[in-house]
């Protein structure tokens, strides 16, 4: 094999390193690609930061934490419960809240974190699915995605119990509950988890193994293969100028790319810092340990569960007796069927409309919700059945407030679960036929400049701005590309991009018009001007539009 020369800048030994390092092609590779400049996919990013704070703080919690359920006393800071026989999970909560030095800083830090870590997966899975990015070839992706949403429920669910104060013990009463309704395995299934009758002595330790091992194990394993999955296939992007499914449109991943994401990490990381300095969450000493013959009003579970609160509280009280003396308890259908089958569908979804469609081909321009209304329509029906159901498991404290009736809560709850997804779906199918509607007209008749002229008759008509070539009759032949079409004025035209700098600017007006002038021209003119490499991902040919290091302007709605 021919010996690698050294390029122009670098030392005879880096190149000796280069040339026999079998992972530097694939380095190069990775540092070369590159990812799209838009706001959305940062939501994935968040889910990967806040887990790293998660795991940070976690660690530092486990050094503290005993995860017993053996009787001590209490001799703590906190005077109120000083002398109360309590368990040692809980009073190592208290001393974590109270004598270790930054405890009750990292504690809620960590639930912080966890409740972002959550609302983050949900966010991203929601931009995923509106936007058809789940579709050819990322169906393992996504079944994925579902699959760390499951696990950080769990994971979340583990966490808040091994407390023991008296919110995570009645918590961990309806969990026992919710097993036991289970058929056929679910008497050993408690009595695997407890050891026993409810609560035993081995819960908290068994729940706590899952929280700090089994869990986050799995859930680091597939973020990994989530994220190799990512850098080896193409990244989507959204339509615009100079995107095709060919190539990718932005900024490579070292050293722009990169920087914007250190910087998301600080900041994630500053947000749970300030949420856990300044918020209170999960004052554990409020609650008290846990007693069976004590539950607080007005609790509810974190709100990532809490949907299942308020579906057990909207099912009607059905049980189902089958011969032999067996009965099915009416809490297996909301807490174990309803769940089960919202996730199975959640996760099979990219097979079923790929089945519906018969759109099998790959796919990597992401689509506007507007453009699918149908798709749309069906998301929007799925987050009002889920505010119905948070709302329901809310009904007791919303009753309370605002002087109803619990039973009419309750009857508005099974109502609304039955009659407002429909109306989403009706709702949402019309907007979005409304908006597309709205982008044909501009495309058609032009954007309104805001001029008025009286014709001839004495009418009063509004002169229109053409977006592209007209037929004989003055109208638009401009076709819809699936990209944001352009409303006002102010949005078209030969306006220049922003100059650079962040305190100062560190290029002239007349440089950036000049690189625009040659882009516009071809490759040629502007890798002369710029003397840079383009930054793009496919060839011009392909419809990737070459640029110069400095960021593609996204087109805006």
């Amino acid at each position: 094999m021919a010996r690698r020369v050294a390029a122009p800048g670098t030392g005879e030994a880096d190149a000796e390193i280069d040339d026999r390092s079998v992972a530097s092609n694939w380095l190069r590779r990775t540092l070369n690609k590159v990812y799209p400049d838009h706001w959305s996919f940062l939501l994935g990013e968040i889910v990967v930061y806040s887990f790293i704070v998660l795991l940070l703080s976690g660690i530092y919690l486990t050094f503290f934490f005993d995860a017993s359920m053996r009787e001590v006393t209490y001799e703590g800071s906190y005077a109120p419960l000083r002398g109360v026989e309590v368990s040692a999970a809980y009073d190592s909560a208290l001393q974590l809240s109270f004598d270790v030095r930054g405890g009750l800083f990292v504690r809620q830090v960590h639930h912080w974190a966890a409740l972002l870590f959550i609302a983050a997966i949900v966010l991203h899975l929601l931009r995923v699915f509106f936007t058809g990015a789940f579709r050819r070839p990322r169906e393992t992706n996504w079944i994925i995605g579902v699959g760390l949403l499951v696990l950080a429920l769990l994971d979340g669910v583990t966490g808040y119990t091994v407390l023991d104060d008296l919110l995570s013990g009645s918590s961990l009463r309806i969990i026992s509950a919710i097993i036991l309704s289970i058929p056929l395995i679910g008497t050993w299934a408690n009595f695997a988890l407890f050891g026993g009758e409810f609560a035993g002595e081995l819960v908290i330790g068994r729940l706590y193994v899952l929280h700090v091992l089994l869990i986050p194990g799995i859930l680091l394993a597939l973020i990994a293969v989530h994220l190799l999955i990512r850098i080896k296939q193409e990244h989507t992007q959204f339509p615009g100028s100079g995107r095709t499914e060919h190539n990718v449109v932005g900024t490579r991943l070292f050293p722009t790319h990169a920087g914007k994401a250190t910087g998301l990490c600080f900041v994630v990381s500053a947000v749970c810092a300030a949420l856990g300095g300044l918020v209170q969450i999960n004052p554990v000493w409020l609650w008290g340990p846990y007693d069976p013959a004590h539950v607080s009003a007005a609790t509810q579970p974190d709100w990532y569960t809490v949907f299942l609160e308020g579906a057990n509280r909207l099912f009607p009280a059905w049980d189902i007796d089958l011969p032999g003396g067996y009965t099915i308890p009416a809490m297996f259908w909301p807490t174990v069927v309803l769940p089960g089958v919202l996730f199975t569908l959640l996760a099979l979804y990219p097979v079923i409309e790929r089945r519906l469609t018969g759109d099998t081909a790959s796919h990597h321009l992401l689509q506007r919700p507007r453009d699918v209304p149908v798709r749309t329509s069906l998301g929007m029906v799925a987050i009002a059945f889920y505010v119905v159901l948070v709302l329901a498991g809310a009904g007791d404290v919303i009753a309370d407030e605002f002087d109803i009736s619990l039973n009419a809560m309750i009857w508005i709850g099974r109502i609304g679960c039955i009659v407002l997804p429909p109306i989403a779906y009706v709702t949402t199918y019309r907007i979005c036929l409304g908006l597309q509607q709205h982008d044909r007209e501009v495309l058609e008749h032009g954007i309104g400049t805001g001029v008025i002229r009286r014709r001839p008759d004495g009418a009063l008509i509004e002169l229109h701005q053409p977006l592209g070539p007209v037929d004989v009759h003055g109208h638009g032949v401009l076709q819809y590309g699936g990209a944001p079409v352009p409303k006002k004025t102010n949005h078209v035209g030969a306006a220049r991009r922003a100059i650079r700098g962040f305190f100062a600017p560190i290029e002239t007006a007349a440089r950036v018009e000049l690189e625009q002038h040659a882009e516009r021209r071809g490759p040629a003119e502007a890798h002369a001007v710029g003397g840079r490499e383009p930054t793009t991902c496919g060839r011009p040919s392909e419809g990737g539009r070459p640029s110069d290091g400095g960021r593609p302007q996204e087109p805006r709605d």
